[in-house]
């Protein structure tokens, strides 16, 4: 919550997001979810979750990272890792549904803006769609084990 108030969102707008932007243990420990947190100092400082959605789909469910560490790669880290697990997973697309404050984070990452889809949290506000096309060789993997 404290990576998406970053952009200056009021506690009202994260008082309804607060449910899309929480996973139970059930959900986290589904097969379909992969989430990965990166720690620094046995401190939490960012993680993202996916969501197999076919076989050749996998959507970007969150990723988020310290407001005091955006900016400094933690984040550029954490969606290559993503690509690579999702590709890993047999993925050959990823969906990721964008902060409007993250554009130009995502399609550094290499991600195309393909439409928009309206949040879950709050009817009649729309979010970015984006999609990511994903190196289907999985070796790469094994240096992230």
């Amino acid at each position: 919550m404290r990576s998406k108030a970053y952009w200056g969102y009021d506690d009202a707008f994260m008082d309804r997001c607060r449910a899309e932007l929480s996973w139970s243990p059930a959900e986290i420990s589904a097969p379909q979810f992969d989430f990965h947190v990166c720690w620094l100092e046995g401190a939490p400082i960012a993680f993202y979750g996916l969501e197999s959605v076919d076989c050749a789909l996998t959507e970007l469910e969150a990723l988020f990272v310290e407001p005091q560490y955006i900016g400094t790669g933690i984040g550029r880290m954490m969606i290559e890792h993503a690509k690579l697990r999702a590709a890993a997973r047999g993925s050959i697309r990823m969906v990721i549904q964008g902060d409007p404050h993250a554009a130009a984070f995502y399609e550094a990452a290499g991600a195309v803006l393909r439409g928009s889809r309206e949040s879950s949290s709050i009817p009649g506000r729309h979010l970015p769609l984006y999609e990511l096309a994903l190196n289907s060789r999985t070796d790469d993997m094994e240096n992230t084990k």
